[in-house]
């Protein structure tokens, strides 16, 4: 069994492994596997630690500078179009160079015009969802109204008073608290076609692509407005430069940065939507007026969204009658992501109670509250975090909701 499959295994078992698919990564990069290696360094970014990412950030820029195109002699004589007919030999000496060349012929595949093969990006053209889908965070809906949906729905009103319809904003906020699923309402509410683009989308292992990927996916997003324009993870791509530790990410930022808001560029009806777990890794250039000027803190969900996702997730199970508040109130500071993780681990225990003692049961509200008991938010780690960034790098004001936020919890947060 060779490195790939046991680190495969370990996988399976655990698959928010980090450390594990940045080695995966490693492994497919000694064998020039470079689409399985960018496939698992993307998945180690999403869980990875900030060490860790700047160990994969690294990596991921020596991967676009590297190029795997075979020599020019070898690919001229492997080419039968590179073959020349001698003028000299017979009509039956021809075919039968003709024909051998057949044999050696490589079916190709005719792209067509203005088109690009790199860039395979997940088109929709309208989410599904809209805010009425999204339970709670009635606050954070009010602010997203009023600074992106009512610009969309009334653009003469804004016309009028010469004021731009578009533009970014930047999500932020602990992981699991659902800032995919706003900016999927969002686009919703909007009657907008939604774009998502991850890293995947845009790196290449040949150099100058990576930037090319990202000029092609804004110029197809303009060709399709009104649009929203999703960055998952926006801090893997537009990344502080000043902390990069190679400089084959700094092209990719700079295209980013340019496409935003440059010189040749508009962003008319083009909504781009930016969302992270470390806005202090984001590059202050994006922060700046005119680029993400707009920063939404997407906090854990209220009381009353905790109540609307235990309904959600509890739904079409078999329960005995459960008191949603109760558990609401017991779950203070959880995101959605550790609520499913709550309604998982009392379905698991009930399925086990019925295969050792062979009679039928159901999801009771012993279960949750056992499962509650058994589980912390996993969002107290983040808050902690930026309660440093708060208190020593506030200056511009980024973080005063956050801060509101932290103050109204201080009993947990300490």
């Amino acid at each position: 069994m060779d490195k790939i499959d046991l680190i495969r295994q370990l996988l399976e078992q655990d698959g928010k492994n980090a450390n594990a698919w940045y080695l995966l990564g490693l492994e497919y990069c000694e064998l020039a596997d470079y689409s399985q290696a960018f496939q698992a360094f993307s998945e180690a970014l999403k869980c990875g630690n900030e060490e860790l990412k700047d160990k994969i950030i690294v990596e991921l820029g020596q991967l676009s500078d590297k190029s795997r195109l075979p020599a020019q002699d070898s690919r001229q004589d492997n080419d039968p179009c590179s073959k020349k007919t001698d003028p000299y030999a017979s009509e039956t000496e021809q075919d039968m160079i003709s024909n051998d060349d057949s044999d050696n012929l490589i079916k190709l595949t005719l792209i067509e015009g203005n088109q690009n093969n790199v860039v395979n990006i997940n088109y929709k053209e309208s989410a599904n969802v809209c805010f009425q889908d999204v339970g709670g965070l009635d606050q954070l809906k009010n602010i997203i109204s009023m600074k992106i949906i009512k610009p969309f729905k009334n653009p003469d009103l804004f016309e009028r008073f010469q004021k731009k319809v578009g533009g970014g904003i930047l999500l932020f906020g602990p992981p699991g608290c659902g800032k995919t699923y706003i900016a999927k309402a969002t686009a919703g509410e909007c009657n907008a076609r939604f774009i998502s683009v991850s890293i995947t989308d845009i790196l290449d292992p040949y150099l100058g692509v990576s930037s090319q990927n990202v000029k092609d996916i804004f110029s197809n997003a303009r060709a399709k407005k009104p649009c929203i324009l999703f960055f998952d993870e926006i801090d893997t791509l537009g990344y502080n430069r000043s902390k990069l530790l190679s400089e084959h990410m700094r092209p990719i930022i700079d295209q980013l940065l340019s496409e935003i808001e440059g010189i040749d560029s508009n962003t008319e009806q083009l909504l781009v939507i930016g969302a992270t777990n470390m806005p202090w890794d984001v590059d202050p250039a994006l922060k700046r007026p005119g680029r993400f000027d707009k920063n939404i803190f997407v906090p854990p969900p209220d009381e009353e969204a905790r109540v609307s996702i235990f309904k959600l997730k509890l739904k079409g199970k078999p329960t005995e009658i459960i008191d949603y508040e109760l558990l609401a109130k017991q779950t203070e500071l959880y995101s959605g992501a550790d609520i499913e993780n709550v309604v998982e681990v009392a379905t698991e225990n009930v399925i086990n109670k019925i295969l050792s003692s062979d009679c039928d049961d159901l999801i009771s509200m012993k279960d949750l509250m056992d499962a509650i008991a058994n589980t912390k938010p996993s969002t107290i780690e983040w808050l902690r975090t930026i309660k440093n960034y708060v208190k020593y790098a506030n200056q511009a004001g980024l973080y005063d909701d956050v801060e509101k936020f932290i103050l109204s919890h201080k009993k947990i947060l300490g």
